[in-house]
């Protein structure tokens, strides 16, 4: 299944409460569970301004329906090709 980073335009959201967080996974998962088993979220990193998601999933459409559903911004979609990290210099 194809895993895909999810960049989100969220302005301010490196100062959201807790609570803010939580609301907004909630909101997420509910539309994950609404979707079916072939999305998956992973985990998501959280910047000053943007939200990084990975995701695992059939294709963009349904990232997309996932964001749109949700009322999520979802500015770019990226398949991930390959994943590199210290051990791939070995």
């Amino acid at each position: 299944m194809p895993k895909y980073v999810i960049e989100r335009d969220v302005p301010g959201i490196g100062n959201a409460t807790d609570e803010e967080v939580q609301a907004i996974s909630q909101k997420s998962c509910s539309v994950l569970n609404q979707l079916g088993p072939t999305i998956q979220w992973l985990h998501s990193y959280v910047t000053a301004d943007k939200i990084y998601c990975v995701y695992i999933a059939p294709n963009e459409k349904m990232i997309r329906e996932h964001a749109q559903q949700g009322g999520f911004p979802a500015n770019r979609v990226s398949e991930v090709k390959s994943v590199i990290d210290p051990t791939t210099a070995e």
